[in-house]
């Protein structure tokens, strides 16, 4: 089969064909996710909430501030650049208009009252995370660099944007930052034939105020995407991790962590202050809405990490990281 994103040689992720994750458990196939649908265990969410205070960012911030947008949507802002993770301000999570994941809550920040954004950090291709109109927009816009890992730039074509494509242990200059592309444990399709056909990556951003690592979504693979990330990187201020659409977890452990797995990989990754994402905006699986705050609640005693360092930001909230 041909792959209509990328050609590049064989390496120890890419088989000429598909990218692959090395040595971990692969993602469930399509007769499992019949099972899961059929299930009948989804808990049902609000139909919609009420607005969120909305987020009025500064224009620059010289030292490090992470505001949450939505879902995996993100504003990072240091050394006078900002960068948005994942963006999107659609209305779903889908292909579709008319039918998909629905958001439940509004963006935090009015797409009007974002300041110039730089650089997009794109982490992979699934619906919830690379949405063209939002990407659009942000082009014509702000004209952002985006930064994404290997034939994601195939899905973007037509949009009028500038891309830098990278592969895990590639890095990209912004300014006075690095982005570097590491490894996490995921997939990518925006169809039914082409599973795992543009490669997936978290990022870690360093410059003057500190390195922070990015992850966009990941199963914890024993703690592999975390391990070794200070001796690769250095020290590493702040870790902004997923801890949402983890239900059940015989069906999602391969793609998506838990929040209790978030909070280990946290640990390992030697983060001093870590934020939890990919919740409460898109139903995309079984447990509830606030199930993800509950269970990193109870993370947070078992596993004797102070509630201040590592917080799940709802739209709207904006955290100055401490130093």
């Amino acid at each position: 089969m041909r792959n209509p994103y990328y050609t590049g040689p064989v390496s120890d992720h890419f088989d000429g064909t598909r990218f692959f994750n090395p040595g971990g458990a692969a993602p469930s196939g399509f007769r499992d996710m019949l099972r899961w649908q059929m299930s009948g265990e989804r808990q049902r969410w609000p139909r919609r909430l009420p607005a969120p205070e909305l987020a009025r960012p500064e224009a620059r911030v010289t030292d490090l501030s992470v505001t949450m947008v939505g879902h995996a949507t993100l504003l990072i802002q240091t050394a006078g650049m900002n960068l948005l993770t994942d963006p999107v301000w659609s209305e779903r999570a889908s292909p579709l208009r008319f039918a998909g994941p629905r958001r439940v809550i509004a963006p935090g920040i009015r797409f009007e009252d974002l300041p110039p954004i730089d650089a997009v950090l794109l982490s992979h291709n699934h619906y919830d995370h690379l949405d063209r109109a939002t990407l659009g927009r942000l082009a014509q816009a702000h004209d952002p660099l985006v930064i994404t890992p290997l034939g994601n730039d195939a899905v973007l074509r037509g949009l009028g944007l500038r891309v830098r494509t990278g592969d895990w242990g590639d890095r990209v200059g912004l300014g006075p930052l690095t982005i570097d592309f590491t490894p996490c444990h995921h997939w990518s399709a925006r169809g039914t034939r082409d599973r795992s056909m543009a490669l997936w990556a978290a990022f870690v951003i360093a410059g003057p105020a500190g390195a922070v690592l990015h992850v966009g979504d990941t199963g914890f693979d024993q703690g592999r995407p975390y391990r070794d990330l200070a001796a690769r990187h250095g020290p590493l201020r702040a870790a902004i991790l997923p801890i949402g659409a983890y239900a059940p977890r015989w069906f999602m452990r391969a793609q998506h962590q838990d929040p209790d797995e978030a909070l280990q990989g946290f640990r390992l990754s030697g983060a001093r202050w870590g934020i939890g994402h990919h919740w409460g905006t898109f139903q995309l699986t079984d447990e509830g809405r606030e199930a993800p705050l509950d269970a990193l609640t109870a993370a947070l005693v078992a596993q004797s990490v102070p509630p201040d360092r590592f917080r799940a930001l709802a739209p709207g909230d904006c955290w100055a990281i401490p130093a």
